[in-house]
Formats: C-alpha cells, structure tokens, sequence
C-alpha cells in the first residue's frame, strides 16, 4: 500500500497569514536538500495556468507599460516563471534580457488536460528524455473537472466522482514516469475549483444540487487520488499545496491581502487581459481570479512562492 504525502503547514494566528508562504507538502522523508538543488532546465507541463504565448503573454494579468502598452512579460509572472527564476533559467517566449540559450521548455498548452500532459511528457521523451537537472512543473486538470462537471446531471454525482479520481490517477501515472525516468518533479494539487467564481455563478444559477460543493468534490476526489499514487520516496517529487492554498485564502482573505476572491478581475478573455484592462474596481495584484476560471496575478504569485520553496526545500 502506498503511503500518502506527509503535508503541513504552519498557521500560528492571522498576524502570520499575511506573510504565509509555507503552505507545502513533502515527498516523504526529509525536510531539506543534502546539497542545493540546481536544475539547468526547467519544463513547463499543463494547462493555461503555466502557458506562455509565443510573444509572452499569460492567461492571468498581464503587465504592460503605462506609456506604450507595450507587453513587459518578466512583470506579474505566472507560477512557472518564478520557479524558472529561482534558478536562474527563462523561458524562451518571455526572455526580456537576450538570452542567448534559454533553458526553459514550455510544453504546457492551453485547454490540455491529463491525456494533453501525457503527450508532452511524450514529446520530451522524442526530444532526448530526462536528467536529474531537469525541473519539472506540472499542473493540470482544471479542464478535466470541468469536462466531468458539465456531464451533470446527465450523470451521477458518484459516477463523477469516480471519474475524476480516474483522472487523479492517471496524473500521477504521468508524474511518477518522468520521475522514473530521473527527471525532478514539482506537482501542484489543483486549487479548489468550488471557490472559482465559476463556481459562485452556477450555484447561484442552478437549484438542483450545491453547483459549487460538487466542483469542491470533483477537485478533492482528483487530488486525492494522484497524492495517493505518486511516488513517496522524498526525493523525486516535491509537492505543491495549490488545494490548501485556495481554501486557506477563501477563509482568510484579508490575512493574506486579497481585496476580492469571488470575482474574475479582467473585463477582457484571456490571454489579452492587460493591467489596462481590469474592472474598474480590480486590482492585479490583491484580486485572486483573472477570470471566471484562472488565477490572476495575485493567485499566481503566491502560487509561485509556494513552489519556489518546495524547490529549494524538497531533497531532490
């Protein structure tokens, strides 16, 4: 039987939630790195919340200058790019300074789900596979719960729930064959998508059952089951609490500066949301939702924190 994630984080009173970036899991066995782990690649593996377009642009907020609206990608960076940061690495799509080699992979592609992961980790595998200076980040699934969701009523509350942890699992299938093949990886739990303002709206909407209770239980059955399947050597996976996060911020807001967590801050689709093109209310940076579905800028940093010490932190 498979062991699941030690996790914790600590919690001493409000005076600490605004500075709270502890919010973590290990792999197992041990709390801190022999050595310094120092990837020379980073690979980004998901969906719309690790993507970049070809020119920079971020399905969150992004920065642009005051003057000339130009894009300044390096500003409000998703969690990807702070990880990419941490270490030295950029992404090709956002590489404001020339590099001449940049080291970062971005695979992750906009709608994919964990069938979409399964051939990008494919797709590196053609490219020449995996070291143990490879950095993986992954995070995906938000567009399979939403595909499962949107079956209701037509299926059953069990059936879904049953389908979901299937997709957890298969994640985690994923996940431990790159770590098998002696890549390094960084999985985070998907945040709580019962707390998306998605969710808000089809509760509000849609009488039958608690809309947003159900998304909460979709999120938790598909989390759950990729905890339980992954790897637990704590060595090869470091896992990110994006579940714990969202939840402790929903109970919490102000404790960790969020002004607004129910509405999306963006009055434009994404990838063209701009700081330029916020309600007038929103902010960038103490909104927690870009839009109906994705974290914004505000989400995505403190995502990106949380990652960023996993890293540094998981004995890799």
């Amino acid at each position: 039987m498979k062991k699941s994630f030690k996790q914790g984080w600590g919690q001493a009173g409000l005076v600490l939630l605004a500075a709270a970036a502890a919010m973590l899991a290990g792999c197992g066995g041990g709390s801190s790195q022999i050595e310094p782990f120092a990837p020379t690649r980073i690979m980004a593996m998901g969906d719309e919340a690790s993507y970049l377009t070809a020119e920079g642009k971020k399905y969150a907020v992004n920065a642009v200058d005051d003057t000339t609206l130009a894009l300044k990608c390096q500003n409000n960076p998703i969690w990807v790019q702070a990880l990419a940061t941490q270490f030295g690495l950029v992404f090709p799509q956002c590489n404001p300074d020339n590099v001449a080699t940049p080291k970062g992979i971005m695979y992750a592609r906009p709608g994919a789900k964990v069938d979409g992961v399964k051939a990008q980790i494919d797709q590196q595998f053609s490219a020449g596979g995996f070291t143990s200076k490879d950095l993986v980040a992954i995070l995906v699934g938000s567009n399979d719960l939403l595909d499962l969701y949107r079956q209701f009523p037509a299926q059953n509350r069990d059936t879904l729930l049953a389908s979901a942890g299937e997709r957890g699992r298969a994640l985690a299938d994923q996940v431990n064959r790159v770590a098998n093949a002696g890549g390094r990886v960084l999985v985070v739990t998907l945040p709580d998508l019962g707390l998306t303002p998605y969710a808000a709206k089809e509760k509000a909407t849609k009488t039958d059952t608690d809309r947003a209770a159900l998304l909460s239980a979709l999120t938790q059955a598909f989390n759950s089951q990729m905890r339980l399947n992954v790897i637990n050597d704590g060595r090869m996976i470091g896992l990110v609490l994006g579940d714990e996060m969202s939840q402790a911020i929903a109970k919490y807001p102000e404790g960790f500066g969020y002004a607004n967590i129910t509405v999306g801050a963006c009055k434009v689709a994404l990838p063209d949301c701009t700081t330029k093109t916020l309600l007038d209310t929103a902010s960038a940076d103490t909104w927690l939702w870009a839009d109906d579905y994705w974290l914004g800028n505000g989400g995505q940093n403190r995502l990106g924190l949380l990652a960023q010490t996993r890293a540094r932190n998981n004995p890799f």
